[in-house]
């Protein structure tokens, strides 16, 4: 029944043209050709897998992480990513906490950081 289906990741963006610069100079993607940034909706694709950033009032509301990357060099990324700006979350709560943006799960290493519209993005590496 479900033999066929594919996954892809949604992310609202408040100012939809900035969202798309962003996504384009932090990560060097280029919307697919079936989107267009003029209609307010558009496909990147991360390695397999579609990501949709499409127009909304609501982008940056919520408090959880809206999309999660796999990474095979946390260290190496996390160095690329504050290159291009990004800045990491630090946390310091009960179960969670972060050194220098980073925190040890026991089998991953974890790093948050918003997207220019606000939304949690994690990129982790498997350490076991």
């Amino acid at each position: 029944m479900f033999d066929n289906l594919q996954c892809y990741g949604v992310l609202p963006a408040s100012d939809f043209q900035r969202a798309v610069r962003w996504w384009k100079d932090v990560f060097g993607l280029e919307p697919e050709a079936d989107g267009a940034p003029d209609d307010g909706a558009v496909m990147f694709r991360i390695g397999d897998t579609a990501l949709l950033v499409y127009e909304s009032q609501f982008a940056g509301t919520a408090q959880n992480t809206a999309l999660g990357l796999d990474t095979d060099d946390l260290d190496r990324d996390m160095a690329a990513l504050r290159e291009r700006g990004v800045v990491f979350n630090d946390y310091d709560m009960p179960g969670l906490q972060t050194v220098d943006g980073v925190a040890d799960e026991g089998g991953m290493r974890t790093a948050w950081f918003d997207d220019s519209e606000g939304n949690i993005i994690a990129i982790g590496q498997r350490t076991t």
